[in-house]
């Protein structure tokens, strides 16, 4: 059976769908004013993860990710750019599309903007206001009111004395105590508002997700994930939000993906170590970085530096090195397979891909040994469960580290002219010429494999 570890509870659980055979799951999106960084490429691949073995389990899923399209800086950026709001969502929301494919992840099968939203934010603040949750500021807001409800901090374990606003909630002396967060915010000059019962404005970061995942989800649902960053305040306030209003559990199944760290520090803008995918698809293929990020537990610590980068290219290329030896057989997997029975396992124990990966080393390394077609066919169809191994084995081999850009001078062209060459110089005997033209390419990081079927290369 599916383990999960459920935040809420801090230890892992026996997975257990509110419906049988169905799993309904929310996963807090981006905020759409910026390129996505690595954190956010961290939330995609996992939670992609997730889905993926969910439903190869034999489970009907329906998965959510939003988007946020409404927020403070969201508001500056567009000022900044003089253009509007939508202009600037648009485009953003387009950039993440790309880089979500890149790095092969499925599209959700909602994926809700806030803005398409504010109805059933109101709906849900309305509701708050009326269970005596809520109430309106001098100044206008709407805040909640931590304190009158009993089940406050339950999910990160803090005491409300302890307790600080997080980092997207201003302390205002309107507010009847400085742990109250906003649910709608007043309207203020120049900004776009809607129309409401407490005046014009526009909704709190936190209401968002509650009123879309109770609309598209229901009032209580399986998974709620997102990355570690969001447990407090955003998780703790949609708890609030949701019981608050609806008298009934939110969420039973809560998941927290580590943060990333850049060479041991903590990623951050202020620090210069802050990388957005682009970039780091200018220097690395994309599956790479897939990779990378799935050979680590969801849950502990990513650390990203170059030297790993390049170490899970070379892992993944020795599973595609063993591909490109033997035909794979494309068949169902086999679950009743020694390999296949340990990889269900490394999964179901709350997705431990680090595990996973290892299994399917090992099932290379068997691959290389028997040569067997139904073997490499196993490897492939049980890595693409985790949306690897996908391509043509040559096909990744032969990529430059940025997947195809940056050749430079070592072009597949000119590297086929130089086989051809030396093919023509072992033919007349010149063995020299031959064992220059490979040594040659070797030290320009092309590695030749002679074999009965010719001459191929790969980039090492």
């Amino acid at each position: 059976m599916l383990k999960i570890y459920n935040t809420l509870v801090r230890e892992k659980q026996d997975f257990v769908p509110i419906e049988p055979g169905k799993v309904r799951m929310y996963v807090c999106g981006m905020t759409v004013y910026d390129y996505c960084h690595l954190g956010h490429a961290r939330v995609l691949v996992v939670f992609d993860m997730v889905q993926r073995w969910l439903r190869s389990s034999g489970l009907e899923v329906t998965y959510v990710r939003n988007i946020t399209d409404i927020d403070d800086k969201i508001i500056k950026r567009a000022l900044e750019n003089n253009e509007t709001i939508g202009e600037l969502t648009n485009r953003f929301i387009g950039f993440m599309n790309e880089d979500a494919l890149a790095l092969g992840v499925e599209k959700p099968e909602f994926e809700p903007r806030a803005t398409e939203y504010v109805p059933q934010m109101l709906e849900l603040i309305g509701q708050l206001e009326k269970n005596g949750l809520a109430y309106k500021a001098a100044d206008g807001d709407v805040n909640f009111s931590v304190r009158k409800f009993p089940g406050y901090g339950k999910l990160s374990g803090k005491s409300l004395d302890d307790l600080r606003a997080g980092e997207r909630v201003e302390i205002e002396q309107t507010k009847q105590d400085p742990l109250d967060f906003v649910l709608w915010k007043h309207a203020k000059e120049g900004e776009p508002f809607w129309e409401s019962s407490w005046g014009k404005g526009r909704p709190g970061w936190h209401i968002e997700c509650s009123a879309m995942s109770s609309d598209l989800l229901g009032k209580h649902f399986d998974i709620h994930g997102g990355g570690q960053d969001l447990q407090f305040p955003h998780h703790e306030n949609e708890i609030a939000q949701s019981e608050g209003a609806h008298n009934c559990q939110f969420v039973n199944y809560w998941m927290h993906n580590g943060f990333v760290r850049v060479d041991d520090e903590k990623m951050s803008k202020s620090l210069g170590n802050f990388f957005s995918i682009r970039e780091v698809l200018k220097k690395y293929d994309a599956e790479v970085v897939r990779f990378f990020i799935l050979r680590a537990h969801y849950r502990s610590p990513l650390n990203y530096s170059d030297t790993h980068l390049d170490d899970a290219r070379q892992a993944l290329a020795r599973l595609y090195t063993a591909l490109k030896a033997v035909q794979a057989t494309d068949v169902p997997i086999d679950w009743s397979e020694a390999h296949a029975q340990r990889f269900r396992q490394a999964m179901d124990d709350d997705f431990n891909t680090p595990e996973a990966c290892a299994v399917l080393f090992d099932l290379a390394s068997e691959v290389n040994r028997s040569k067997s077609s139904s073997l490499a066919g196993q490897l492939r169809a049980l890595a693409g469960l985790m949306g690897l191994l996908k391509r043509d084995p040559q096909t990744f081999l032969q990529a430059t580290p940025a997947g195809g850009e940056g050749e430079g001078e070592w072009s597949a062209e000119k590297i086929d002219t130089m086989i051809t060459d030396r093919v023509a110089a072992k033919k007349a005997k010149n063995f020299a010429e031959a064992d220059r033209i490979r040594s040659e390419l070797l030290a320009a990081g092309i590695v030749l494999e002679d074999g009965a079927q010719g001459t191929t290369w790969r980039r090492a």
